[in-house]
């Protein structure tokens, strides 16, 4: 297969209940019901995309056949306004390029970095996460979620399951061959694609080794699955191939909360998406649109 690659915007598949979810969490995660009415992003918002579609054999090398990606985002030092500003020129950039962004595994600076860090693991490459590993160990928002709602946060620290889950992979799923603690998505290329109609939301969590953690589907319902993480449900056995398996990170008595359905509302499902490359649907259409159409 040749490799292909497509820049274009394309309509938003990412489920979220986005004020909510980044306002401590403004709801009952185990109480709400899943609803459409919890979107804010799908089939509402169209997103730069770019798509790629590269054969396994360019991206796996020596290894063992997992991979590790992230992206960043980077602008130039400095802006100046100009005076006499038009459409095309409307300031003057100079300066070196600076990093502002990243991402890897979804939610982690929204959700696992504390505030007065944000802008520092923004601007760090992933071997640099040593710095900032205590928001993973030690992490603050299972507590917010116990004194909101009374769900008992997990005690075993430091958290290796969130360890494992952001910073190394999981030894029996996605962990390189070479291990360097640093938040990236990883994929192990060697377990075959879930066909769409099979695919889980909740990835390995739902059985399905295919699925989030290991990598990320446009179908996959990361925000339900980094709270359900987050809480512990992998100090709890996980069904894989329908065999409760023990990933051996915690223990469930460590973890009481681990198997409550948090959730933020938001349903996913990998049937919302096209079947084949780039599988983000078409973008929404300008105005005017279709009665139906949102």
């Amino acid at each position: 297969m040749a490799s292909s690659c497509l820049p274009k915007a394309r309509r938003q598949a990412f489920a979220v209940n986005l004020g909510p979810i980044f306002d401590l969490v403004n709801f009952d995660p185990i109480n709400i019901p899943q609803s459409d009415a919890n979107q804010e992003l799908i089939g509402k918002k169209n997103v730069t995309s770019i798509a790629m579609e590269v054969p396994i054999a360019c991206l796996t090398g020596t290894g063992n056949g997992v991979i590790g990606v992230w992206s960043t985002a980077s602008l130039p030092q400095a802006r100046i306004l100009r005076p006499t500003a038009s459409y095309a020129a409307p300031a003057n950039n100079g300066g070196a390029f600076v990093q502002v962004s990243r991402l890897g595994m979804p939610l982690v600076n929204e959700v696992v970095i504390g505030l007065p860090q944000k802008d520092l693991f923004n601007g760090a490459k992933p071997t640099q996460d040593g710095a900032l590993a205590d928001f993973v160990t030690n992490p603050t928002f299972p507590a917010i979620l116990e004194k909101l709602f009374g769900t008992k946060a997990p005690t075993n620290f430091p958290r290796n399951d969130l360890v494992a889950t952001f910073l190394t992979g999981i030894a029996t799923l996605n962990q390189m061959r070479t291990v360097t603690a640093s938040e990236m998505l990883r994929l192990n290329t060697a377990i075959n694609p879930t066909p769409q109609a099979s695919q889980s939301p909740f990835g390995v969590a739902g059985d399905d080794l295919a699925g989030f953690p290991n990598g990320r589907r446009p179908g996959d319902d990361v925000v339900d699955v980094v709270l359900r993480v987050a809480m512990g449900r992998l100090c709890h056995p996980v069904p894989i191939a329908g065999k409760p398996t023990d990933l051996g990170l915690c223990t469930p008595a460590q973890a009481p909360s681990g198997l409550l359905a948090f959730t933020d509302g938001a349903p996913s499902s990998a049937t919302r998406t096209m079947a084949a490359f780039p599988y983000l649907n078409p973008p929404l259409r300008g105005a005017p649109r279709p009665q139906n159409q949102p």
